[in-house]
């Protein structure tokens, strides 16, 4: 992708990831056009995207990525597609799994197939590590060949996803490229999330609930860190190619736990053992050599960068106590 002057459809704009990356973007390239496009289900957030609503490269559009002809007529061909849109909350898959395949599936679906038929100039697929499944200890990290053996039906779905961009590679020569990163967090991250639920509940003096024996690994990226790998691999990689995008940042859940209470002077009496989730996999881990190769690290020290999330719940419970007060989410 050159630097002209491009159009750049970005679906589930107003979700995590997507609003960081939209920030990100829209300061960055100003001779770029972006278009949000975004159904507003409860963790799709406008108020994520107050700093740039009125920039003059920024348009908002509330509409259903699975509206195949309204997103027949929004896309134009030459256009840049980054689909972020998807229910993430594996949580929630287990409770209402068909959500996940509305969304995750058939919605990928139609706008894949919206950008093939208008002949978009790239599609990327946001898509995640849980598509590889559960790593025991002392295995080798996942590579982008490896077999995809996803666990839960939010995983599920996203392998899905992703097996119809693969299929539309080969069949139609679609240009697609596929990212699948670690747990991001960061500022914007709907409080239902392990990261900014144990931050906002340890400001509001409640206790954190910790899965099982909290001895689960993940492998953490700061959302900056995966909004600029993205940027990178849109300018850089190779179209229909898979990339991993990882922090190198592998830790338990207790372990990230206790550094969390630390950091806020709590002590191990605040965590609250539960229930641990269904089919909870034990342990994910990237091998990103390939994207490394191409000349992206990420800039963030994790320390450093779980500090500054803090501090951005601390001063910004304008925007997070709404959400924990939304019936029927897991926000204690």
């Amino acid at each position: 992708m050159s630097k002209e002057a491009k159009r750049v459809i970005v679906a589930g704009g107003c979700g995590f990831i997507g609003s960081n990356f939209l920030i990100l973007m829209v300061n960055k390239y100003p001779n770029y056009q972006f278009i949000n496009i975004d159904k507003l289900t409860y963790s799709g957030n406008q108020e994520n995207l107050k700093q740039i609503e009125n920039q003059s490269n920024y348009a908002f559009i509330q509409a259903d990525i699975a509206n195949y002809d309204f997103m027949r007529n929004i896309i134009q061909e030459g256009d840049v597609i980054v689909n972020f849109a998807a229910e993430s909350h594996v949580d929630n898959s287990i409770k209402e799994p068909q959500i996940f395949i509305q969304t995750n599936v058939l919605g990928t679906h139609s706008i894949l197939e919206a950008a093939r038929q208008k002949k978009a100039g790239l599609f990327v697929q946001i898509s995640t590590d849980e598509v590889y499944g559960s790593l025991n200890f002392g295995d080798a990290s996942s590579k982008e060949q490896d077999v995809l053996n996803p666990s839960s039906p939010y995983s599920a779905s996203k392998a899905a996803a992703e097996m119809i961009c693969l299929g539309n590679i080969k069949t139609f020569k679609q240009p697609i490229i596929i990212t699948r990163s670690s747990n991001n967090f960061g500022p914007y991250h709907f409080p239902e999330k392990v990261v900014p639920l144990f931050i906002t509940n340890l400001i509001e003096q409640k206790k954190v609930p910790l899965y099982g024996t909290g001895k689960n690994v993940r492998d953490w990226i700061f959302v900056q860190d995966n909004c600029e790998a993205i940027d990178f691999i849109i300018h850089n990689g190779q179209v229909n190619g898979v990339y991993n995008i990882g922090g190198g940042n592998e830790i338990t859940n207790i372990g990230l736990t206790k550094l969390i209470l630390e950091k806020m002077g709590a002590g191990e009496e605040s965590i609250q053992l539960v229930e641990d989730r269904k089919g909870h996999d034990l342990r994910y881990s990237l091998n990103c050599e390939k994207i490394k190769a191409l000349g992206w690290k990420p800039r963030f020290n994790f320390d450093k960068a779980l500090s500054l999330t803090i501090e951005w719940y601390k001063n910004n419970k304008w925007w997070w106590q709404p959400l924990k007060n939304m019936p029927g989410r897991r926000t204690s």
